[in-house]
């Protein structure tokens, strides 16, 4: 945009663009009641009624050949002559006869439809409605003293033109003005959309990250361990406990590979569609002591209420993520998992925590191992990170502690409070309190 004296008006070449037709429309058909205003003046003479129609073919031709390039090009020098073009031809046409003043209407307008600034649409004006003044005297013969009479009738029309188009610009200007917040805006949406594109497909890529890590690398770190076993049997000439091993080896691939089809699918985990959490805790403890020999106590609740199929998914990945860690590097010989249903309490595993110790209706588990232990604070892969980020994102709590003797991992997911009055108590009737 531009301010009075500023430079040419941004977006005004696509202005002239989008609207060229309909000026096109409108010079033609003025001119057209121009050339018939001259053809039925009965008083205007011969050689006069010439000039004013050659004139006005003349204005066509030039509107053709420069007026229209000038507006799809925005070319000064185009806009200039053009300009400077219409004011002679209007000069001519109201010189040959006092009807001509019609074709004003289409010279303001074109006067503000091309000029590049407020400014120079008033010059402009200015030096068009000089030139009708000249032609007015000239016609009508008149003296000097009477030219002050032609001047005030053309200022009225110099007026009103600079008036108008001053308001037309100004809302052409704001015309543009929202033109151009409006695309801004839809790219900053398109922008916005494109990043959370990016955010969703980063953020997939890491659940997918974790879904991988928690289930087919873990399968496929007891595939190679069975095997490095089975080969240790082989080499001993123990057959019969080399084949349990090739059968849990094969069970284990089976397993990944099932995995492998749900997370293709975007299924739930496979242990969960075959039962619920007590079922696929036990078959995974099972599957842990037979592939490593270490002693796995299970203590599961009976109940679950109000755990959903996600708060399932984050207890069941924390137990696998949990018991991989004590085979890869606790060295345990006893593991004990406790799956508890019951009322717990929030922020009481981590000494210094000050939060809230209320009890919340929860699901906690539990996997404590009598290994060599690690320093948490210190000791941070990657699964025990994405544990952690599966857990807070489930609004759970986890909390890992560790020493010489061992580590306890116990895991905090919240569920659905229970609607169900309590042992002895009567609802009220219709659920009023």
């Amino acid at each position: 945009m531009t301010t009075a004296d500023g430079p040419p008006l941004d977006g005004r070449a696509e202005f002239r663009a989008r609207t060229l037709r309909g000026w096109d429309v409108a010079f033609y058909l003025l001119t057209a009641i121009g050339a018939v205003a001259l053809l039925t003046d009965t008083g205007l003479r011969h050689g006069r009624l010439v000039v004013g129609l050659a004139t006005l073919g003349a204005l066509t031709a030039a509107y053709v050949a420069v007026g229209r390039r000038a507006a799809r090009t925005a070319r000064d020098d185009l806009i200039t002559a053009y300009l400077a073009l219409l004011v002679v031809a209007v000069g001519l046409v109201v010189w040959s006869s006092a009807t001509g003043t019609l074709v004003l209407f289409i010279a303001y307008s074109q006067v503000w439809y091309f000029a590049q600034s407020r400014t120079r649409g008033v010059l402009w004006s200015v030096v068009l409605s000089a030139g009708v003044v000249v032609a007015t005297v000239v016609r009508e013969g008149l003296g000097w003293a009477e030219a002050p009479a032609a001047m005030a009738q053309v200022s009225i029309a110099l007026a009103f033109a600079v008036l108008l188009g001053l308001w037309v610009t100004q809302v052409a200007e704001q015309g543009e003005l929202r033109a151009q917040l409006l695309e801004e805006l839809e790219a900053t949406q398109a922008e916005l959309g494109r990043s959370h594109h990016a955010a969703g497909v980063a953020a997939e890529r890491e659940r997918l990250a974790r879904e991988i890590h928690d289930t087919l690398a873990q399968g496929f770190t007891s595939v190679v361990m069975l095997a490095q076993a089975t080969a240790a049997d082989v080499r001993r000439g123990a057959a019969e406990r080399a084949e349990e091993r090739l059968a849990l080896i094969e069970r284990t691939a089976r397993d990944n590979l099932a995995e492998a089809r749900a997370l293709v699918a975007a299924f739930s985990p496979v242990e969960l569609q075959s039962g619920g959490l007590t079922e696929a805790l036990g078959r995974l403890a099972g599957r842990f002591e037979r592939e490593t020999g270490v002693e796995v106590d299970v203590v599961l609740a009976a109940e679950l209420p109000g755990l959903d199929r996600d708060a399932e998914v984050i207890l069941l990945r924390a137990a696998q993520e949990a018991l991989s860690n004590v085979r890869r590097h606790a060295a345990a010989a006893h593991v004990r998992l406790v799956l508890d249903g019951g009322d717990q309490t929030r922020g009481q595993g981590t000494e210094g925590d000050d939060v809230s110790t209320s009890p919340t209706h929860a699901v906690a588990l539990e996997v404590v191992d009598d290994g060599r232990g690690f320093d948490p604070s210190t000791t941070a892969g990657l699964g025990l990170q994405g544990m952690r980020e599966r857990v807070t994102s489930g609004g759970g709590e986890l909390d890992v502690t560790s020493s010489p003797d061992g580590t306890r991992v116990r895991v905090l997911v919240p569920t659905r409070p229970s609607t169900a009055p309590p042992d002895g108590a009567t609802a009220p009737p219709g659920g009023a309190a």
